[in-house]
Order: structure tokens, then sequence, then C-alpha cells
């Protein structure tokens, strides 16, 4: 196995909700482990996600889970997810569905260095970048 660098995202008990929107929005295979799954007795945590994992047929890997109780989730600026490529329809429709009930930060539109560019932050308050190569 080659290395890979994944985005690791962390929510406050919705992690369950959060990767089946992604998994709408790419497809792929989802696979949920719940602290409960591992014997856990603490009935607080039993459904929270210790850990989930999305994999796309095109090499995307998403994971996430949930925070501790006693944990602060500080939703901000620090992190990103940047989708990229040439596949101009795959990316358009990504767009959509991410941005879709949440914010645009930056419209998905032509920019000077010849690519469609565009920021939004999803429903679940994750920030997404996407850059279609030659796009427009």
């Amino acid at each position: 196995m080659t290395t890979r660098l994944n985005p690791y995202l962390s929510f406050a008990g919705n992690a369950s909700d959060a990767l089946a929107f992604y998994q709408d929005v790419f497809g792929g295979d989802l696979t949920i482990n719940h602290f409960g799954d591992f014997g856990t007795d603490d009935h607080c945590v039993g459904d929270q996600v210790m850990h989930g994992q999305l994999q796309t047929a095109s090499g995307l890997t998403l994971m996430a889970a949930d925070m501790l109780p006693g944990e602060t989730l500080r939703p901000g600026n620090n992190l990103a997810v940047s989708l990229g490529g040439n596949d101009t329809e795959e990316l358009r429709g990504y767009w959509q569905a991410l941005s879709d009930g949440g914010t645009v930060t930056v419209d998905l539109s032509s920019q000077p260095w010849g690519d469609e560019f565009g920021m939004c932050i999803d429903r679940f308050g994750t920030s997404w970048l996407v850059n279609i190569a030659g796009g427009s």
C-alpha cells in the first residue's frame, strides 16, 4: 500500500448523518464502527461513531468520527476538503450536492487562472473547495 493523506472530520454526535450525506454525494462504500461495536458499557457513547470511512470507486477516501463526551467541537477555518480534477460533470455534481443546504462563500465560476473554482460550507459545517481544471 502506498502512503495516503485523507481528510478526517470530527463531529459532535452526527457523524453517521454526515457520512451518509457524503455517501449520497460521492457514492462508494461506507463502513461505520460505533463505540458500542467494541463492547463499551457507556450508553452515552455506544451509538457514537468511533471510526467511519467512505471509499469511492474513483479513489476518494473520507474518514470521520464523533467526539467523545467532554470534548468540544470547534468548527472553524482550519480545515477544508479540496476536490479537483478535470471531470466537469462529476465535479459540478459534487458542488451542487455539497452546497445544497449549505453556504456558498465563493460561487463556482471561471477564475483568472483558467479553472472553474468555488468554495462552500456544507450543512454540517465542513468547508469544501472545488476546482475544475480548464472548466467553463
